[in-house]
């Protein structure tokens, strides 16, 4: 069977990212994200907020980990992945999270002098794949 897996979303972070290294020493950053969706129901304008876990991986989780703090708005492009352990008193348990294969920083909003702060791109950057 074929399959397809992928996420777009555009949101604000929730919280700083922490930024951690795999044994093997490849930098993995986590941080949670917030999409707002906005609705009409009868003639009441409504908002709901969708909370979501990200992880990247490589270079980019690097740059996320430096660059990005609580409230800067982000797209994420990757796919969902649900993780699955066991608690040390033997629980089930399971989490969703998107893993980005790209991170692309919005504009973070003008300071009190007017000045906009600018992220390094790479155009040429292509994400590791580290599933």
């Amino acid at each position: 069977m074929v399959g397809f897996n992928k996420v777009i979303l555009i949101g604000n972070l929730t919280r700083n990212p922490e930024l951690r290294y795999t044994p093997s020493g490849t930098p993995v950053t986590n941080f949670g994200l917030a999409v707002n969706r906005r609705f009409r129901q009868a003639d009441d304008q409504k908002e709901e907020v969708c909370y979501v876990d990200i992880v990247v991986f490589g270079k980019q989780a690097e740059h996320c980990g430096q660059y990005l703090s609580k409230g800067d708005g982000v797209i994420i492009d990757g796919r969902l992945q649900q993780r699955r352990w066991e608690t040390e008193d033997g629980q089930r348990r399971s989490k969703h999270e998107v893993v980005a294969t790209s991170v692309t920083f919005l504009p973070k909003k003008q300071g009190q002098g007017g000045e906009t702060t600018e992220y390094p791109v790479d155009p040429s950057y292509e994400a590791e794949d580290y599933s």
